[in-house]
This record gives C-alpha cells, sequence and structure tokens, in this order.
C-alpha cells in the first residue's frame, strides 16, 4: 500500500502564531520539531495498517521546515520548492490514499492561522462557484489523479471545512480556535495518539467510490491587490471579472498547477507577510 502524506504547518498540535510557522520566528525551530512529531505520528499509524510506501511532501512556505533527520526512517520526504504541484508535488495515481497532517481554515474563516495560499493577499477562492482554500482544493485535486483523501489533522475550524466538502474523511482535531492566533490546546501526545490512531484505522477501513470533479473545473480568485488581476489575464485562459478578481477553467490537475503560476506572478509584485 502506498500513502502521501501532504504536510502544512499552521494546523501543527501547539502552534498558534506567525512566530511559530515562519523561519526565523522566535519559536519557529520549535515549531518544526512539533511538525515533525506530529508528521511521525501519521507515518506509524500508516505503518501500522500495512504501509510499504510512504511519501511525505513538506507543503508549508519555503517547504524546507522538516528536517530529514527528524522525520521516521519508514517514509521518504521532497523537501524545497519551487515545485510544479506545490503542495500536492509527488502525489501520483498509483498512491492508494492521501493524508494531510497540519492543513488550516481558508481566508476569511475563524480559525487558526487561517488563509488561503498567500496570506492576505488572496481575499477569497471559488472552485466551481463554491468557497474553496487549500483544503478542498487538495481534496478536489486529488479526487481528479484519483486518490481519496482519508484522514486530516489541524483546528477544529479545518476539520469542519474538511467535512462540507466530504464527510467521508476522518479528521483529527489537533486545537480548538479561540481566534485567528488563539487556540485551546489538545495535550501533545494526545493528540499524536489519536492522529497515529485515526490513520491507522481509516487505511485499514473500506473507502468509498471517488466522486469525479467537474471537467472542466472553474476556478476563481480575487485578490487583495488590482496589480495581480490585471497582470494574470496575459496567461492564456484567464479572464477578470472584475478589477481584483481572475479566473480560468481547466482539468484538475492541470488547473491546480496553473494557480501556482499565478501564486508566482502574485509574488512578484507583491511583498506582504503572510499574517497581517
Amino acid at each position: 500500500m502506498r500513502i502521501y502524506l501532504s504536510v502544512d504547518m499552521e494546523g501543527i498540535t501547539g502552534l498558534v502564531d506567525a512566530d511559530d510557522v515562519q523561519p526565523g520566528g522566535r519559536d519557529y525551530e520549535r515549531g518544526r520539531r512539533m511538525m515533525a512529531q506530529d508528521v511521525n505520528a501519521a507515518v506509524r499509524g500508516a505503518v501500522a495498517s500495512g504501509a510499504t510506501d510512504i511519501l511525505v511532501n513538506d507543503a508549508h512556505g519555503p517547504m524546507r521546515n522538516l528536517l530529514p533527520e527528524d522525520l521516521d526512517p519508514a517514509a521518504r520526504l521532497i523537501r524545497g520548492k519551487p515545485k510544479q504541484m506545490g503542495m500536492l508535488e509527488g502525489l501520483t495515481p498509483e498512491h492508494d490514499a492521501m493524508v494531510c497532517v497540519g492543513y488550516h481554515s481558508r481566508a476569511g474563516a475563524l480559525g487558526v492561522l487561517s488563509h488561503s495560499f498567500m496570506g492576505h493577499e488572496i481575499e477569497d477562492m471559488w472552485l466551481d462557484g463554491r468557497p474553496v482554500g487549500e483544503i478542498g482544493l487538495a481534496h478536489a485535486t486529488a479526487a481528479a489523479i484519483g486518490v481519496p483523501l482519508v484522514v486530516l489533522t489541524g483546528d477544529d475550524r479545518a476539520c469542519a471545512e474538511t467535512a462540507e466538502w466530504d464527510a467521508a474523511v476522518t479528521t483529527v482535531p489537533v486545537k480548538y480556535a479561540r481566534g485567528r492566533f488563539a487556540a485551546e490546546l489538545r495535550p501533545a501526545e494526545e493528540a499524536r495518539t489519536a492522529i497515529e490512531e485515526a490513520v491507522a484505522a481509516a487505511l485499514r477501513a473500506p473507502r468509498p467510490a471517488l466522486a469525479p470533479p467537474a471537467d472542466p473545473a472553474t476556478l476563481t480568485v480575487r485578490w487583495q491587490s488590482a496589480s495581480v488581476a490585471a497582470l494574470l489575464p496575459g496567461i492564456p485562459g484567464v479572464t477578470s471579472t472584475d478589477s481584483r478578481t481572475v479566473q480560468a477553467q481547466g482539468t484538475l490537475p492541470s488547473l491546480y498547477r496553473q494557480f501556482y503560476i499565478w501564486m508566482r506572478v502574485a509574488a512578484s509584485l507583491t511583498n506582504q507577510p503572510p499574517y497581517c
């Protein structure tokens, strides 16, 4: 059994602030150790379920957060950027299931460190007219590739957002949002035991058939900056719907890959810290 782990950082056990998750932050080094421990709990669960191949993709920020020496040797690691598929780099139809560790809720939600991909640069996103963030877009793209999302860990708001997309996904809340930068924390050992047990159980359980996503899909993004929206229609297939909103149609996962080009354009025009 081949298992794929996409690992973000904002939804990791114990982390609540930008200083916990940004390189150079006063608690970042502690944060990356906490990240590794949540990942290793998921890896142990996958091994217990019979996984023989486990691929971990460091999907947060610079994508160099996980130290290889801190990772359980049962797993392989994709580290660094840029990556064509970003948070889903390395996911293929040969994988039997995907696990998302440390995910967070979308922009505008009152979840811990909530945002959609680029801090406040992206105000809103929609997939086929439905509000979407990193969770929904990952779920839909993985489904298009043919891989089910079976477990997601994060704060309670991320878990609720996941359930709205697919109630069949097992969710593990490791903290409970009290605000965007505050949470009631689950004890670390308890949270990691819950992650390990949930992954093991979900991978052993029969999985429902995947519902195919719309083809073509329509991705719409409203940016904080009109400058970004003004430039993106230079990419074939991208159109403006107003001064700060663009959209494109395409087949997932190609549309997901193109979205990463949009973000490269946006990053070249802006220099905003992500959690303002």
